[in-house]
This record gives structure tokens, C-alpha cells and sequence, in this order.
């Protein structure tokens, strides 16, 4: 009898161990899968299993023998980038491409993704000049089957772009080419070589996109929502705290009150269960991300967008479908606070890398480049964290606290320094008391006249504590916001020589940067708004609370914004800032707006200056009337993004005591509040 409970007692200890290890096998699932970072010799798909150990424990033995098989030779057998990749033609401009000519008539779609790569700075219209030449097939909208190029040379050097599945069978060797193409399997995709794309809808829009759709952190408290898309298309819901299994046959089901009805959109669920083994089903992993629903990829055998530089493990779950309870189990105990970071950063991704057409592309491109400039490439914190790799240029520079969107998260501040940058047009006449009244700020490091008209430079230049810079410029009004090498510190202070300010105006302006790093901080305002009559976005400058936009004549930024503007807008929109001067201060604050996806600040200005002040750039002389950018300027700017990035607001800061009934000796900026 002794013996008989000494037995019981032993099994009772021996199932509850193992109940306690299925538990915390269960909950280990959120963390099976990392990105892949490609190794010379060694292709390996995604995802890599951490934890291939325990699933001999949760398996049947029959169940294994599918992982254990060799996969299949990836397509152009041991190409690697070492091998098959020439980077001594990307010497000196770095990632120059080429794209070929379509033969015979092509699509509109066709046509329109053709101008967004030559829009970029990528394109080149030499293949001779080219480091990279680009074979763009579209066989799904031509119906039609890609030849090989005559400059085909094995395809070294290629990249073979497919956006869509292609109908066609493959009608030429690859040979040395590297592909680009909707959602490959991980048996044919050869890691650091080729580039995974997403699998994009038909009509997916090719410029600007629909922005997310996360509206709140959860659709109800306290429970999570799971939706599983379904064979035919279309999405039903399921409550993780169910007792059934909502995707594999061999578990009970049971519909009861957690399921619902079949849905053709998407509803505001928590997670989204995608299945990996039809390839169909990677048109919904986008879809997922676009909604902020945290997709659970069951056993994917699809490579998933741009692993090799996007951290999937911080936007997606990735399972193993043999395992329903244990996964149910884990996404039920995830806390809110990882469930939150998980749905934002879907949106950020979503934005950042795949709401267009012309994103996917750019980030192909992007992806590429960072091969090429090896050890001077993105960094993973500038490829995964806002505003994404696009808006960050490596050829700026490599480290996050030279941008201005990380000093917060890299726990810095700016330099407490500025240069201002004086823009002389038309008259001509030397800013003389402007120059005085910048020297004048202890935060000024240096000041630079950028001389912007035909008239011939002054012979000399009041003295200043600081570095006084001419600069003979190019009659056009772009060149203001040139990166140029003269400037040293990360403040500008973007100035007309009609401008007036007093220093005490400019070292208040200045420090209230300081803490807004990423955003414009400016003097005089102005907004945009829809007109419902015209059927178009209109633009006012009149003085109210509310406004979207800071003039440049008199603002500070980062100067980082240079080198956006010049090197990541669309030619066709610097052109129109030459052509139209008063559409420039519209076009900054457009950038500056759609990589922050913030307003600009507003400091106090004096009122009669204000008055008095130029309205936009290369406008009239001091005494004339000011001039508005034109609406078609507004409506342009837009068209060409995409989408309206300006966001109003009805911020503006003031000093400590500002306008306060109070002994004047108590303020610090003394001057703000004179007449």
C-alpha cells in the first residue's frame, strides 16, 4: 500500500514537471524566429528556429522527417554577392542604376513606376555609368513574357524586378542576376543576394499610399481578438481565451460564442493568424500590417519582406502550426504593453517601406546600396525605428546622433551651437543690422551670406566674434537649402536678408529647438486648408492661431534637411521652387512634415516687424506687397507626394513670464516684449 502512493505520488510530481514544460515551451513561441543577416557560403531562409530542441517534445515523431529533408538548390546555384556581384563599378557615385527599355508598348502602370525610378537619385541614364542594371517585368499587367536584354553578360550585375507573380515561365537563365520578387520560398531565395518583396494587390497605389489604421490599442480591454484568414478569401474572427482550436482540423471545434461569421474586410482584431503554406496567403501579411493587426505566421514557407535588414521579431509572431494550444496560450499571457509595441511598430513599417509601390522599390534599391558601402551601411536601429532608412541617409552619415529624430532615444542633445544662413536676393543690399543682431546671440557659431544675384559682392563686411562666410551662389532659390560643407553645426538658422529679428528673439528660438531637434521652429506662420469650391487645398498667410507652416525667412531646422532636400525630393520639385520662389517655403515645410509626421513651433515675433516682415521667399523688395505661394503650388507639392503631410496646430511657446505683470529685471528675454 506504502508502495502504491509512493508511486502515485512520484507520477503526480512527473505530470505536473511536464505540464509546466509544455507551459513555458508555450510562451517561448513569441521568440522562435530572428531576421537572417547573410553569411558568405552559407544561404539559410527564414525563419531560423531557436529553439528546434524542444519541438521532439511537443511533436510526433512522424511529424518531423519535412523539416529534416535537404531542401532544394536555390535557382543560380552558388551565387553569392562575393561571386556574382561587381562592386568595383559602383566606385565613386556609389548605386547608379539603369533600367531597360520595355520593348513593344507598356502600361500605364508600367509607365508610372518607370518615372518614380527615374525621379530617384539612383537613376542614370547610361548603362555604360551604371553600377546596377535593372530589368523591370511586369507580366501580370502586359501579359506578356520578358525577353533578355542584349547587355545581358550572364546577368552580372542585374537585378530582375518582379513585382507580381509572374504567368510566364522563365523564358531566360538568370545565370549571375539577382532577383527582387513577391514573397519567393525560402527553398529558392538565396539569402544576401536576392531581395524578397512583398506580395503587392493590383491596386496598389504607386505614390504616397493609404496611411495605417490602428485607432486604439486594443478593440476591447482585457481581451485580445484573433482573425484568421480563410482559404476562399475573407477573414473570421475567433477569442484567444476560447477553449478552441481556430486553425487546426485535429483539435475540437467548437464555434460557440468566441467565432464569429466570415467577413470579407479585415475587422479591428489584435493578432492575425496567416498561414504559411499557401503562397496566396502572403497578400494578407500586408494587409495585417496596414490594420495594426500583430500578424502570427503559422510556419511560413515564404520569405517575408526585406528580412535582411527589417527586425520582423518586433512586428510580427512567428509559430509553428503544430503547436495550436501552446501558441494560443503564449498570445493570451503577451502583456499589453508588449502587444502595443508590437502594433505600432506594423504602422511604422507599413509607412515607412510598403504603403506604395514607390517605397517598395526605393527600399529595394536602399537594400542594395548598404551591400555596396558594407561596414558604411544603415545601421539596424536606423532600418527599424522612425522615420525608417528612406528618410535616413547613409551617405549623411551612419550614426544615429548625427540625424535629428534620435536624441531622445539615444538618450543626447543637440550642440548648443547654430550657423546662420543669410539668403541675399534681389536688391542685393548687404543685411548689415541683420548680421549685427545674429553676432549678438551667444549661440552663434558662425554666419554664412549665401549672394544670390547679379550685382557684384560688397568689398567689405562688418566685423563680427565670429567666422563671417560668403558664398557666390546660383541665382536660384533651391540653393538655399544646399548641403553646403561650409556648414558645421547642426542648427541652421535659415534667414532673407529683409528679415529682422533682435538677439534676443534668436537665442530663445534657438533653445526652444534644442528640445525639439526633429521639427521646424519659426517666426512668422501660415496654413493650408480645402477648399470645398475649388475641389483643391488652398493657402492662407493671414495671422491666426492656427497654422501648418513656418516661413523660412526666419526659422530653424536641422541640417540634415539640406541634404534631404537636395538629394531625396523629386528634381521635378526643385525645379518648380526655382521656377515659382514662393512655392520654396511650401516645399520645406512639405519634407520637414512628412518625415516627422509633426507641426512646426511657433515663437513670439515682434508685431511691427511681423507687419512688415517678407512673406515667402524671393518675393518683393521690403516695402512692397508681400506675395502668397499660389494654390496650384500647394496642390502640385501634394500631388507629387502623394499625400497632404502638413498638420495643423495652434502651439506656440513663450518664455517664462512672458507678458506677465511683472518687474521687467525678472525676465530673462528682456527685449520680446518691446514695441
Amino acid at each position: 500500500m506504502q508502495s502504491w502512493r509512493r508511486i502515485r505520488s512520484l507520477w503526480l510530481a512527473l505530470s505536473a514537471s511536464w505540464l509546466l514544460l509544455v507551459l513555458l515551451g508555450g510562451f517561448s513561441l513569441l521568440r522562435l524566429a530572428l531576421p537572417p543577416r547573410p553569411r558568405p557560403g552559407a544561404p539559410q531562409g527564414w525563419p531560423r528556429w531557436l529553439d528546434a530542441e524542444l519541438l521532439q517534445s511537443f511533436s510526433q515523431a512522424g511529424e518531423l522527417p519535412e523539416d529534416a529533408a535537404s531542401p532544394q538548390a536555390p535557382h543560380g546555384g552558388s551565387c553569392d554577392w562575393g561571386a556574382c556581384f561587381d562592386t568595383s563599378k559602383c566606385r565613386g557615385d556609389g548605386l547608379k542604376v539603369f533600367v531597360y527599355p520595355a520593348s513593344g508598348p507598356i502600361s500605364e502602370t508600367h509607365h508610372r513606376i518607370l518615372a518614380s525610378i527615374e525621379g530617384s537619385r539612383f537613376h542614370t541614364f547610361s548603362p555604360a555609368g551604371a553600377c546596377l542594371l535593372l530589368l523591370l517585368s511586369l507580366d501580370a499587367q502586359t501579359g506578356e513574357c520578358s525577353s533578355m536584354p542584349l547587355q545581358w553578360n550572364r546577368g552580372r550585375n542585374h537585378l530582375v524586378l518582379r513585382l507580381h507573380p509572374a504567368p510566364c515561365p522563365k523564358t531566360f537563365q538568370l545565370g549571375q542576376a539577382m532577383v527582387a520578387e513577391a514573397s519567393p520560398t525560402v527553398d529558392s531565395f538565396r539569402p544576401g543576394f536576392d531581395v524578397a518583396l512583398p506580395f503587392l494587390p493590383e491596386a496598389h497605389p504607386l505614390r504616397g499610399g493609404a496611411p495605417g489604421q490602428l485607432q486604439q490599442h486594443s478593440p476591447q480591454p482585457g481581451i485580445a481578438l484573433l482573425a484568421l484568414e480563410e482559404e476562399r478569401g475573407g477573414w473570421r474572427t475567433a477569442d484567444t481565451g476560447s477553449s478552441a482550436c481556430p486553425w487546426d482540423a485535429r483539435c475540437e471545434q467548437d464555434p460557440g460564442p468566441g467565432q464569429t461569421q466570415r467577413r470579407e474586410t479585415l475587422p479591428n482584431a489584435t493578432f492575425c493568424l496567416i498561414s504559411g503554406h499557401r503562397p496566396e496567403a502572403a497578400s494578407r501579411f500586408l494587409q495585417a500590417l496596414q490594420a495594426g493587426c500583430i500578424p502570427v505566421l503559422l510556419s511560413p514557407r515564404w520569405e517575408l519582406p526585406f528580412s535582411e535588414v527589417i527586425d520582423w521579431t518586433k512586428a510580427a509572431v512567428v509559430a509553428d502550426e503544430r503547436l495550436p494550444l501552446q501558441v494560443l496560450a503564449a498570445l493570451q499571457e503577451m502583456s499589453p504593453a508588449r502587444v502595443l509595441a508590437l502594433r505600432q511598430q506594423t504602422q511604422f513599417l507599413w509607412d515607412a517601406y510598403f504603403s506604395s509601390v514607390e517605397k517598395v522599390i526605393h527600399t529595394t534599391l536602399e537594400v542594395i546600396q548598404d551591400r555596396i558601402f558594407g561596414t558604411s551601411a544603415h545601421p539596424s536601429l536606423l532600418w527599424n525605428s522612425p522615420p525608417g532608412a528612406l528618410l535616413a541617409l547613409s551617405t549623411f552619415s551612419t550614426s544615429p546622433q548625427d540625424f535629428p529624430f534620435y536624441h531622445l532615444q539615444q538618450g543626447s542633445r543637440p550642440e548648443g551651437r547654430f550657423s546662420a544662413l543669410i539668403w541675399v536676393g534681389p536688391p542685393g543690399q548687404p543685411p548689415l543690422k541683420l548680421i549685427q543682431a545674429v553676432a549678438g546671440s551667444q549661440h552663434c557659431a558662425q554666419i554664412l551670406v549665401l549672394w544670390s544675384n547679379e550685382r557684384p559682392l560688397p568689398s567689405s563686411w562688418p566685423e563680427t566674434a565670429m567666422p563671417l562666410t560668403v558664398i557666390d551662389g546660383h541665382r536660384k532659390v533651391s540653393d538655399r537649402f544646399f548641403p553646403y560643407s561650409t556648414i558645421r553645426t547642426d542648427a541652421v538658422l535659415s534667414l532673407d536678408a529683409r528679415s529682422s529679428l533682435s538677439t534676443s528673439e534668436v537665442d530663445f528660438a534657438f533653445v526652444v529647438w534644442q528640445s525639439f531637434p526633429e521639427r521646424m521652429v519659426g517666426f512668422l506662420t501660415s496654413s493650408h486648408f480645402w477648399d470645398e469650391a475649388h475641389g483643391g487645398w488652398g493657402y492662407t498667410a493671414e495671422r491666426t492661431n492656427e497654422f501648418s507652416m513656418v516661413l523660412t525667412t526666419a526659422a530653424f531646422y536641422h541640417r540634415y534637411y539640406h541634404t534631404l532636400f537636395t538629394h531625396s525630393l523629386p528634381k521635378a520639385l526643385r525645379t518648380l521652387a526655382d521656377e515659382a520662389p514662393t512655392c520654396v517655403d511650401v516645399l520645406m515645410n512639405f519634407l520637414v512634415a512628412a518625415v516627422t509626421k509633426l507641426p512646426p513651433i511657433k515663437v513670439p515675433y515682434g508685431k511691427q516687424r511681423q507687419e512688415a516682415a517678407p512673406l515667402a521667399s524671393g518675393g518683393p523688395g521690403p516695402r512692397s506687397k508681400p506675395q502668397a505661394p499660389a494654390p496650384d503650388c500647394v496642390n502640385q507639392i501634394a500631388a507629387a507626394f502623394g499625400h497632404m503631410p502638413l498638420l495643423s496646430s495652434r502651439l506656440r511657446l513663450d518664455p517664462v513670464l512672458f507678458k506677465d505683470p511683472v518687474s521687467v529685471q525678472r525676465k530673462k528675454y528682456r527685449s520680446l516684449e518691446k514695441p
